[in-house]
């Protein structure tokens, strides 16, 4: 089992750091292989641009788009690792996917109707926020980020098992509720690797 985790914050003091130690330590457990791509740390430039498109047709996709492909390619777990902001993900995340994710790659159109080219790959997501987790169910945000990214995202590129766990309040709660958040990052993943 291969895991790629995919990392989206650019502070690496973060909780969210944290938690990509603790997906790693629980995938290792579990036999797993697993590739970290820390997205600030590597310098990925989200920006989509018109050249991308261009080669994108061409068949010659740019070097930190293949490379980044590749690594999509040998994952059997796809995990996004991210701070919620402003209710979606951080830009550099969404570059990520409007890039990486690209068409002929991640999804293709067939008579009309989107084709998903990544299944057999389960996604794991999990998000901090610093809205407690009651008010984010209550209001249904938790959901609407649901719809966006694990249907909009992964089932649209054929991920079908995708398991999103949110962690509120994470600037507010103490380190006891922090650890027990960490705890829970762990048996996600050994229940899903």
């Amino acid at each position: 089992m291969n895991n790629l985790v995919i990392f989206a914050h650019p502070n690496e003091e973060s909780f969210g750091k944290a938690m990509v130690d603790s997906v790693v330590k629980a995938s290792e457990e579990k036999g797993a292989q697993v590739r970290v791509r820390n997205l600030y740390q590597i310098g990925f430039d989200p920006i989509l641009k018109s050249e991308d498109f261009a080669a994108f047709q061409s068949g010659k996709i740019p070097k930190d788009i293949a490379a980044e492909q590749e690594h999509i390619k040998w994952a059997d777990v796809i995990t996004f690792v991210y701070p919620v902001w402003w209710t979606s993900l951080p830009a550099i995340l969404k570059g990520y996917v409007d890039r990486v994710f690209s068409y002929g790659f991640a999804y293709e159109y067939v008579d009309g109707a989107p084709n998903g080219l990544l299944r057999g790959k389960k996604g794991l997501i999990f998000s901090t926020t610093g809205t407690p987790d009651a008010i984010y169910s209550e209001n249904g945000m938790h959901n609407s980020i649901k719809q966006t990214t694990d249907q909009g995202i992964f089932n649209f590129t054929g991920i079908e098992e995708v398991v999103h766990t949110f962690f509120g309040a994470v600037p507010h709660v103490n380190e006891e509720v922090r650890k027990g958040y960490l705890q829970e990052v762990e048996e996600v993943v050994n229940q899903n690797l």
